[in-house]
């Protein structure tokens, strides 16, 4: 709600209001084309000063979700303007409760990015980055789960393969994400039942990047994508019958 505070104040006040106005816009409290309440008002209401709550408009306008228009106010700007690769925009946007629409849109990203990474990999990854892979595949096997093993190992191993790719894009767009794949790994991976079932995918990627065949790399990374997907989906409230493009 727009007059709750949702996280306790850090040491940079303007910090925690650029957190408590970004998740009241990416949730939809305010708008695309909406006019925020002026400085006045939310100062009171946030019991800031107008200096904290200028420099949060500083951060907020740098992410692209907001603009300042002389003698109307701060608007709230269109979707297509924010920074989706943004660390913080995606935090707020998991921490905000994502849409399917959202879940869907990150999910085709990684349908880009990661069976094609994993097809680069199995070309291009030294001996020793095919043990990178593997160890952290391992590690995924050997968390607890519940814990945050189970989160941080999955992220390792997707990301060993970006890097075994190569290529310096690849790996500046997995770093771009890496917040992403948190907030939907602690989605889909919620229920041990769920990180079990997983694992048997993770190995069939491993399996075809240490064979150096990409093309089943390519194959096994996408029905991974997909069933992870499914799994995402699955555990918002009401979406059981969403239809996956993925």
């Amino acid at each position: 709600m727009a007059n709750q505070v949702r996280e306790s104040r850090p040491r940079s006040v303007h910090a925690w209001v650029a957190y408590e106005l970004g998740t009241r816009i990416v949730s939809g409290t305010y708008q695309p084309g909406e006019y925020i309440p002026n400085e006045a008002k939310i100062g009171e209401e946030l019991n800031v000063s107008r200096t904290a709550l200028r420099e949060a408009f500083k951060i907020l306008t740098a992410k692209g979700l907001i603009e300042s228009r002389p003698k109307l106010g701060t608007r709230v700007r269109p979707k297509d303007c924010w920074n989706m690769f943004d660390s913080e925009v995606l935090k707020w946007c998991f921490e905000s409760t994502p849409s399917p629409e959202f879940l869907r849109s990150l999910f085709e990203v990684r349908e880009i990015i990661e069976p094609n990474s994993a097809a680069l990999a199995a070309k291009r990854a030294t001996p020793e980055q095919i043990d990178e892979i593997e160890k952290a595949f391992h590690a995924m096997e050997e968390a607890e789960a519940g814990t945050e093993d189970v989160i941080l190992t999955d992220i390792d191993f997707h990301m060993a393969i970006l890097h075994a790719t190569n290529n310096e894009f690849m790996v500046s767009l997995g770093q771009s994400i890496k917040t992403a794949l948190m907030g939907l790994f602690r989605i889909s991976s919620s229920e041990e039942s769920e990180f079990v079932a997983s694992l048997p995918g993770h190995k069939a990627v491993f399996q075809g990047i240490r064979d150096g065949d990409s093309e089943r790399a390519r194959f096994e990374m996408k029905s991974l994508l997909s069933k992870s997907v499914r799994r995402a989906l699955d555990s918002l409230p009401g979406e059981s019958d969403v239809d996956v493009a993925v």
